[in-house]
């Protein structure tokens, strides 16, 4: 089978695989139909996720079909539709029994596929944890539907979640990449009084404006003085970083407000500073980390009742045999792009 590989740092390669067999009584393997390329996956090629593993396949975005499950695989059979968590967690660890699925203690827990192992850039995948990692799709949503569940969407609804939105809030947005868009598709969905988002992109804005009328919409160097001027205490109520760009870490903070909750969803490729001092007295609540991929059963039915749609986002298509070509244009951000759609295997 095709298989985008990790050859070294900067080096991505097509590259024939063997399909992958089952390994665990708990393991299904998945025909991949749809898949889509991650700024994760970018952070691989450039080094900057240390625990991703050279020879491994790249890709956590998918959904497919499974074709075989391991013998003690309950929730799933073959021939079912699936989206695929972009975690793999065992559901019986500590963290997992309290919600933390991006701690599993499991050799393979947390972010594993398209990490530390193989992932979903390729024609086949195993899944381990396979009643854990493969959500059914309704039969009214499409592939292209359900695309983003296990992966920016669930990252979407976990930031909104922890976040704690009321319908009093101003709520700030940093970022309206792929996955801020669907954090404010997530947002939305707790009515708070005002959505703030902040982007420099004017492709990105435009989208926004396009899409979401009803959200405000700033560039960084006024974002500041933008949301205290559109809120009611002197800054947003709730920040959620999602850009990770060099200087979005001090202004999601700056643009809190005293006593506001800040969190943090971005992978930074440097370290970030906490000035402490700067921000004495700001009595903020910061909540970072890794996206607990748990609700996606509660996604996909927001999605089959019409209360959220990612389709937007996919701007171009690319067959699996053309997945450089599909990298070239996500990385480079060409002819508008948002997301890229990797279809399957194009034959002659």
């Amino acid at each position: 089978m095709l298989a985008y590989t990790y050859i070294e740092r900067g080096r991505f390669e097509l590259k024939e695989k063997p399909v992958p067999q089952i390994k665990d009584a708990r393991d299904a393997i998945v025909r991949v139909t749809l898949g889509s390329i991650c700024t994760s996956d970018l952070h691989i090629k450039h080094g900057s996720v240390p625990r991703a593993v050279p020879g491994i396949t790249v890709g956590h975005e998918m959904v497919g079909i499974v074709e075989q499950v391991g013998a003690e695989v309950r929730n799933v059979k073959p021939g079912d539709r699936v989206t695929v968590n972009v975690e793999t967690f065992c559901g019986e660890c500590f963290f997992c029994k309290h919600g933390y699925v991006n701690n599993c203690e499991d050799p393979d827990g947390g972010w594993a596929l398209g990490c530390r192992i193989d992932g979903g850039q390729a024609e086949y995948v195993r899944v381990p944890h396979a009643d854990n990692g493969l959500n059914r799709i309704p039969d009214n949503v499409t592939d292209e539907q359900a695309l983003f569940t296990g992966d920016i969407l669930a990252t979407g609804f976990w930031a909104a979640r922890i976040s704690e939105i009321t319908s009093d809030d101003t709520v700030m947005i940093i970022g309206a990449g792929p996955t801020g868009i669907c954090t404010l598709l997530c947002a939305m969905l707790h009515k708070p009084r005002r959505i703030i988002v902040c982007e420099k992109s004017d492709e990105r804005i435009r989208f926004v404006r396009s899409h979401y009328p009803d959200v405000l919409v700033t560039k960084p160097e006024d974002a500041e003085a933008f949301v205290r001027a559109n809120s009611s205490h002197g800054g947003a109520d709730r920040v959620i970083e999602v850009a990770g760009a060099d200087d979005t870490f001090e202004l999601a903070w700056r643009c809190a407000r005293p006593n506001a909750i800040v969190t943090v969803v971005a992978l930074y490729d440097k370290p970030q500073t906490l000035p402490l001092p700067d921000m004495y007295g700001k009595n903020l609540t910061f909540k970072t980390g890794g996206v607990d991929g748990c609700d996606c059963d509660e996604i996909l039915r927001l999605i089959s009742e019409g209360h959220i749609d990612t389709t937007p986002l996919i701007t171009h298509s690319y067959p699996l045999n053309e997945i450089e070509e599909a990298y070239r244009t996500f990385e480079n951000r060409l002819d508008g792009v948002i997301k890229v759609a990797i279809t399957e295997r194009q034959r002659p």
